[in-house]
């Protein structure tokens, strides 16, 4: 079959692999049908390139149809279409239990210290083979994938797979509830999301920041204030002023590792992850650090008693954090991989409906075939083309 294959830094390549087969008796095989390119997959792009080995395949959004599933699949059958969460969780153990279904103990990658596998994503969750592929095999296929109805486009479903519901997840973390205010650092696809959830649940006043003039566009349309970061001097304090001094009442970070700002740390960043990959990944695991422009300001912005919600990913083991202004603040902070299935019920309800109500349908600004990944990923990267988000037809 064809998939994208992580060949080097900043290096894919579309390529033949070994069709999946089933290897375990509650596998499924997956044609995919549509997949996607996530903003954390330009994390494997660069930062994270010593955690990948030549060859794996990338991709953790994903769906499509079921073209063979193991004896003990479940309910699960051939011609299902489905969507993959990216987490893969076994919905059994103690931790699934309890809705944590990223920390799953069954699949946790305990060599490493780490939670529940992912598709597609280093070997600090697993190397598991990723979607953007003409076929998976997916593990634990008796829990995993969530069947959805013939009566909308892929698109309306795909986001399921992880940044809808990592958005949902956000807003939830957030604890803004009506009349509160929620300020959305990053407008990429998981920012645009939170902003389209937060509205939808009722929460009236969301600020949106971002730097680029496509990503504050699509925010306005969605429903926020926008905040051009090129346009100010200090966001902290522009969000401040916004909300009568105090602060939004929750602010998430929806960027990440990456965010702009700090060039000194850019540069670290960028030299360690080109070194050999051991040493790559001993620096990074003892002394990384994250640029941190955007958790810094979500955390001078937020008002005191307020809360941060962190959904953009952060791999840094030493990174500098202001925890005076923290404490002092008395900030709280969640933050995390998103437990997919915890959000699934309601959100494939708002998603069923004949309406697109939140935006989904909409989000994608390039729709290009998966021979075509490579030049897309370059595209993302570089936020060439008004690029927000790529679906990838295989």
């Amino acid at each position: 079959m064809k998939a994208l294959t992580w060949q080097g830094m900043e290096d894919v390549q579309v390529l033949d692999v070994p069709d999946p087969r089933l290897e375990q008796p509650s596998d499924a095989v997956v044609r995919v049908t549509s997949t996607a390119i996530c903003g954390s997959d330009l994390h494997l792009y660069s930062v994270l390139a010593p955690y990948l080995s030549k060859g794996d395949v990338l991709g953790h959004e994903f769906m499509g149809i079921v073209e063979e599933v193991g004896p003990e699949a479940g309910e699960l059958q051939v011609g299902d279409r489905v969507v993959v969460p990216f987490n893969i969780s076994c919905g059994r153990c103690w931790m699934c239990d309890r809705g944590l279904f990223a920390q799953c103990e069954t699949t946790q990658v305990t060599e490493q210290g780490t939670g529940a596998r992912l598709f597609g994503y280093t070997s600090l969750y697993g190397s598991v083979p990723g979607g953007q592929a003409e076929y998976v095999r997916v593990p634990h296929a008796d829990f995993g994938p969530v069947v959805v109805g013939q009566e909308h486009s892929d698109e309306r479903y795909l986001y399921l797979s992880d940044i809808l519901p990592t958005a949902w997840q956000g807003v939830s973390y957030a604890s803004v509830e009506a009349g509160d205010t929620l300020a959305v650092i990053g407008l990429g696809p998981v920012g645009l999301l939170a902003v389209a959830s937060a509205r939808h649940r009722g929460i009236e006043r969301v600020i949106g920041v971002d730097l680029v003039p496509e990503r504050l566009d699509a925010a306005r349309r969605f429903g926020a204030e926008v905040v051009d970061m090129t346009q100010v001097k200090d966001v902290a304090g522009t969000l401040r002023e916004m909300t009568d001094g105090r602060g939004p009442d929750g602010v998430l970070d929806a960027v990440g590792m990456e965010a702009h700002g700090n060039p000194v740390f850019a540069a670290g960043i960028k030299a360690a992850s080109r070194l050999p990959g051991p040493v790559a990944r001993t620096a990074i695991e003892h002394a990384g650090v994250d640029r941190l422009a955007a958790l810094h300001t979500a955390i001078s912005a937020v008002r005191r008693g307020g809360t941060v919600s962190i959904s953009g990913v952060y791999g840094g083991m030493v990174d500098p954090m202001p925890l005076l202004q923290m404490f002092d603040k008395g900030v709280r902070m969640r933050m995390g991989q998103c437990h997919v299935k915890q959000w699934t019920p309601d959100l494939r309800e708002v998603l069923a409906q004949s309406s697109d109500v939140l935006g989904v349908e909409s989000l994608a600004t390039h729709r290009v075939p998966l021979s075509e990944a490579a030049d897309a990923y370059a595209m993302f990267q570089a936020k060439r083309d008004g690029c927000i988000k790529v679906v990838l037809q295989p």
